[in-house]
Order: C-alpha cells, then structure tokens, then sequence
C-alpha cells in the first residue's frame, strides 16, 4: 500500500465527529452533553432527540448500529454530500473491536432454551458488523465501496492506508473511522471522519495517519 499511499498529499478531513461517554464532539469541539450519567439506551435516544434526526427505523437498530447511525447523522449535517458526489462516488470504511457480541449474546438467549425456542430474524439481522455501515449507505443513498474491519484495536495507520488505496483508484470522498460497542454497554466510542480529496472547508487538515491517531487520543482524555 505504501507507493499507492504517497499519492493521498492532497486528501482533506472536511468534518469529524466523535460520541464518547455522554458527550459528542463535532470538529473536537463538544457539541452536546448529556450532564447526568446514564446508561446507552437512555443517552442514545437523547441525541437522537438533541439533534431532530429523523428516521423511526433507528429504534429498530442494534445498539452498534444506533452509534454508527448517529455519529454518522451528525457528521453529514450541512455536507451537501448527496449533491457534490454521485452515489457510487463515495464509500463508507468503518473498524470496530468487539463485532457484534452484544446483539450475539441477545440472540443466543433466544435459541439456547430448546423448551422456548424463540429466534428473533429482527435481532439475527444485526449479529453482523458490516450492518452498521449497510444502514448508513441506505440512509444517504450511498453506492460505493464500504467494508467494516475487525481489529483488535483502532488503527490508524491502517484505516489511512485503506481508505487512501480506495481514494486513489475507486471514490472520491469517505466516510471513515471507529466505532466500538462492548458487549456490557460499559464502553462505547465512535471517531469518525468525511475525507474529500479537496479541501472544502479550507481548513487545510490533512487526511493523515498521525491525526488520527493524536484525535483519538485527546478527545479520550
């Protein structure tokens, strides 16, 4: 990937935005702030809320799906995405840590009792990762590449050098990042980015492994 990454000088994160905790960050900037602790369900649906997102379907979602959802509603507001690119134009590169456990063990409870077996093909739906990204691409009428990766950890380097290879020869903008949900609930971030290959919003960040990577870090702080 390294000849193909070198090509990329001129790609450009034109927004980010970020949910970790209570809080959602726009641009590294707190944006909302859910001031009592609560748990996921209860916060989740606050910024859903916050923000007038519109879209019953999300109810329905997996919890990874709602965070990926969300975090992706925040950060194509006022993008003008749909209008600048062609469907096919854009592509959609997620990684995440702990795969779908959560709806997994949901889903197990349903099939392990043989005396109450009661699957549920509404929580099978979702005991697959790249759903998330699925349900972000039907939103925004999304054609292009799209993948989710399981890694052990978030990635920088990696999640550069990918979404720099597609840019290069396929789409020419990206919704890309991390989105992580433990299977307790206790845990859960979402770091993600719009990379263009012009500087929209001319402020000159540069789609780069290093801020990646110095984002995550400061905004977990």
């Amino acid at each position: 990937m390294g000849n193909e990454t070198e090509r990329m000088v001129g790609c450009y994160i034109s927004r980010s935005c970020s949910i970790i905790g209570t809080k959602v960050f726009v641009d590294g900037c707190i944006d909302f702030n859910q001031d009592q602790v609560v748990d996921f369900n209860t916060f989740i649906k606050s910024v859903y809320k916050h923000y007038g997102i519109g879209f019953l379907k999300f109810y329905k979602m997996d919890s990874l799906s709602k965070l990926a959802f969300l975090t992706s509603e925040i950060l194509l507001m006022g993008s003008s995405l749909q209008q600048r690119y062609r469907p096919e134009d854009t592509g959609i590169v997620l990684i995440n840590s702990s795969s779908t456990l959560e709806t997994d063990n949901r889903y197990y409870h349903t099939i392990e009792d043989k005396t109450n077996y009661f699957p549920s093909p509404a929580v099978f739906v979702y005991t697959l990762p790249n759903i998330m990204v699925g349900e972000i691409a039907i939103r925004n009428k999304i054609m292009g590449e799209n993948i989710t990766f399981v890694a052990e950890k978030y990635d920088p380097q990696f999640l550069y050098e990918y979404v720099s290879l597609l840019m290069s020869r396929k789409i020419k903008s990206c919704i890309c990042g991390w989105v992580e949900f433990e299977r307790t609930g206790s845990l859960y971030e979402s770091f993600i980015y719009l990379v263009e290959k012009d500087d929209i919003t001319n402020r000159n960040i540069k789609f780069e492994a290093l801020f990646l990577e110095k984002n995550y870090h400061d905004l977990k702080v």
